[in-house]
């Protein structure tokens, strides 16, 4: 589904509420996506950031060497 753009199509229209957002005349009124909580959205960015990080932290060397030899068979079984 497209999204609905709220800025005007004309070009000098356009032009003077960039530069009214630039010189702080406006504010930018950008909506909240899909009605989403930004909190929540921030604290799912936040996990998934450190995500890999600390997955690979909790591995033994046993469980990524049987990872990455999975991976690299899956990989070289494609045609």
């Amino acid at each position: 589904m497209a999204k609905k753009s709220t800025r005007p199509r004309d070009t000098n229209q356009l032009a003077k509420s960039i530069v009214d957002l630039a010189t702080g005349e406006a504010e930018n009124t950008a909506p909240v996506p899909d009605g989403k909580n930004p909190a929540a959205v921030a604290l799912g960015r936040l996990g998934g950031l450190k995500g890999g990080k600390a997955r690979a932290e909790s591995l033994t060397a046993k469980k990524r060497s049987e990872i990455a030899k999975k991976a690299a068979q899956t990989r070289w079984s494609k045609k």
